[in-house]
């Protein structure tokens, strides 16, 4: 007979999720044990095995939950009606809003991506990949001269706005929800301003 479900599994689940991400991301994922989740856990090691059978598939959870809410939010946000710049405004601000208390995540990605099975890492990618396309829908409308024969710089475009968004967590991750509004509004402008020069 099976094992029943916990009735609280989801909530140790999402615990177990969190504390891994912020061990992986202080202690780096090669040298991080599933002792050292346990143990920052505050349960027994057999506890965090009877989730997760090894040390990769705890990885992929975590950068599986965290890229697929990221993207479902930054899909799913309604922009029909709102003019191109206010399109661009509204997905640069879900963004920087949806990183909020995920810096650990988004600091194990670059780490961790690279050495899950190539299939898991094809998941986790297409995630990247359609925000990277909605992005790029958002800002080609701004500037549809700029890109509309030149897929390039397009996505040299796209790929400096994440990254400004991507890096704010390193020198600002107490910031508050006006900080946080403030440097979306602040990265639109550049984005508006720049790519009328392009």
């Amino acid at each position: 007979m099976a094992r029943p479900i916990a009735k609280d599994h989801d909530a140790k689940r999402v615990h177990i999720l969190k504390t891994a991400a912020r061990v992986f991301a202080q202690t780096g994922f090669a040298r991080a044990s599933m002792s050292q989740v346990a143990r920052d856990c505050g349960v027994s090691k057999a506890n965090i095995y009877h989730y997760y059978d090894s040390k990769d598939a705890l990885l992929f959870d975590i950068l599986d939950t965290y890229l697929l809410a990221l993207r479902d939010r930054i899909l799913l946000l309604p922009l029909g009606g709102m003019t191109p710049d206010a399109q661009l405004r509204a997905i640069v601000a879900e963004t920087l809003h949806a990183y909020d208390g995920m810096d650990d995540e988004h600091k194990i990605q670059t780490e961790g991506l690279p050495l899950l099975p190539p299939a898991q890492q094809a998941i986790l990618k297409g995630y990247q990949r359609d925000m990277v396309a909605r992005f790029s829908d958002v800002i080609a409308a701004n500037a549809p001269g700029v890109f509309a024969h030149d897929p390039q710089k397009l996505r040299a475009t796209v790929m400096s706005v994440f990254g400004m968004l991507n890096w704010f967590y390193m020198w600002n991750n107490a910031a508050d929800d006006a900080a946080r509004a403030e440097y979306a509004e602040l990265v639109t402008r550049l984005t508006l301003s720049g790519v009328a020069g392009l």
